[in-house]
């Protein structure tokens, strides 16, 4: 059960849920890296939740395990399951946030049947516009993923922002674009201050930390500038939680003991 005094109107509870990992090595996960540097440096793939009085915000919507085989990713939990961990039926969620477009961050179309998903304009222009005639942009997104987005978009589901925007008192979006045209993060005010969800804005903490970008990006520069946003957004720049790092597993608790390693309480 969700804590009464942490629902006041303003302050939000924050939850990461992992539902995927995937082995890789350094070299491919930073801009530049040393091809001959193959320390392990596994990516852990997650959901986010915010809750609070003023109502409960899904961040992102993961892949499914058909996703998961098609792209050799190792499949845990259904995001849907952590989320009913934390009491957040996915059939009640009224709004899901979409940072981006990206295969791993918008998927399980039916999980949210009367939800309305918060995008930026930016992104549905890049991924159904003239930078997927390229294959190499292409690749991180699925059609079936882009359709079905559009699909909402007739049915009434999308609301559309342009740039930085609040969406309910203490939790705002944020464009920063880079990793693609419209990546958009969520700034979030908690009792420890304002976290923000940097979702893959920055995969890991050493790509902010060190200032080199994750290799897939639409611009390095917006990547970089970013960063800097980012950090001007929270309070600290421990308050940051990157994207794919399982060593946010490891330094938020998990909110019971049976969740530790899928879920973290990050607030």
């Amino acid at each position: 059960m969700l804590e009464c005094a942490a629902m006041t109107t303003g302050l939000w509870q924050i939850y990461a849920v992992r539902y995927a990992k995937h082995m890789r090595t350094t070299h491919e996960n930073f801009m530049g890296g040393d091809p001959h540097d193959v320390s392990p440096m596994p990516m852990d793939y997650f959901v986010w939740a915010a809750i609070s009085g003023d109502g409960t915000f899904v961040v992102d919507t993961g892949f499914d395990a058909p996703m998961a085989k098609k792209r050799g990713r190792e499949y845990l939990h259904p995001p849907g399951e952590g989320l009913k961990t934390l009491g957040i039926d996915p059939a009640k969620v009224e709004d899901v946030i979409i940072t981006h477009m990206h295969y791993d961050h918008c998927g399980n179309h039916a999980l949210f049947p009367n939800a309305r998903y918060h995008v930026q304009d930016r992104e549905m222009r890049y991924c159904t516009g003239r930078s997927m005639t390229h294959s190499l942009a292409k690749f991180p997104f699925e059609e079936d993923d882009v359709v079905a987005m559009i699909r909402r978009l007739y049915a009434g589901r999308i609301v559309f922002h342009d740039g930085d925007e609040e969406l309910a008192p203490g939790l705002s979006l944020h464009h920063v674009g880079g990793h693609t045209m419209g990546m958009q993060v969520v700034r979030v005010n908690t009792r420890r201050g304002f976290v923000v969800l940097a979702s893959d804005s920055s995969h890991y903490y050493a790509n902010i930390e060190r200032g080199l970008p994750y290799p897939v990006t639409y611009n390095v520069t917006e990547v970089l500038e970013g960063y800097r946003k980012v950090y001007s957004l929270a309070s600290s720049r421990e308050h940051v939680i990157p994207g794919h790092d399982p060593l946010v597993l490891e330094r938020y608790p998990a909110p019971r003991p049976e969740l530790q390693g899928w879920v973290a309480r990050l607030d």
